[in-house]
């Protein structure tokens, strides 16, 4: 099977698409906040409960697998590479619109935080969720437009294989 057999499925340009408008969103955020606002800096407080900081992620999802080094920050770039052409040779196959737009929403965020990786050696995070009381604190996880797209894509793969009409069901 050649390259351009990736190209032909019915949705896969749609999940390109999507891929790529994903990819364009996070970096111009990113790029946005760290360099013209300067977000290390200058913190922004939006509300009682959320707020804009950097956070400099050297591991994966949620701040898992720290990496500092660069033979560590070579392998997650590596399994990140090897997963976005696993899901785009699921993307080339995929039978639904769905599908496509929640590979596209997967494959645009690891590709937004692979570059992020490749130009920083960390990844770039800044939306912070937080609740507090009169005696406790509750801290999100620091994330970005990515790391969103990420969870929103696997949120609509799990709906089309167990509710929607696709949906694989049980004999």
């Amino acid at each position: 099977m050649n390259f351009r057999s990736y190209l032909r499925g019915p949705y896969t340009w749609f999940g390109l698409a999507v891929a790529a408008v994903v990819c364009l969103l996070d970096q111009a955020s990113k790029i946005y906040l760290l360099f013209v606002h300067d977000l290390a800096a200058n913190p922004v407080r939006l509300g009682p409960f959320f707020d804009f900081v950097l956070a400099r992620n050297t591991g994966i999802s949620y701040g898992l697998f720290q990496t500092e080094g660069l033979l560590g920050q070579a392998v997650l770039l590596g399994f990140k590479v090897v997963a976005v052409a696993v899901l785009w040779v699921w993307l080339s196959r995929a039978g639904g619109r769905l599908a496509a737009l929640s590979l596209g929403l997967i494959i645009g965020g690891a590709v937004g935080n692979g570059i992020d990786r490749v130009a920083y050696g960390w990844v770039a995070d800044f939306v912070f969720f937080h609740v507090s009381g009169p005696n406790w604190r509750f801290n999100w996880y620091v994330f970005n437009l990515a790391d969103v797209a990420i969870v929103a894509g696997v949120a609509g793969l799990l709906y089309e294989s167990l509710v929607a009409d696709r949906a694989v069901k049980a004999p």
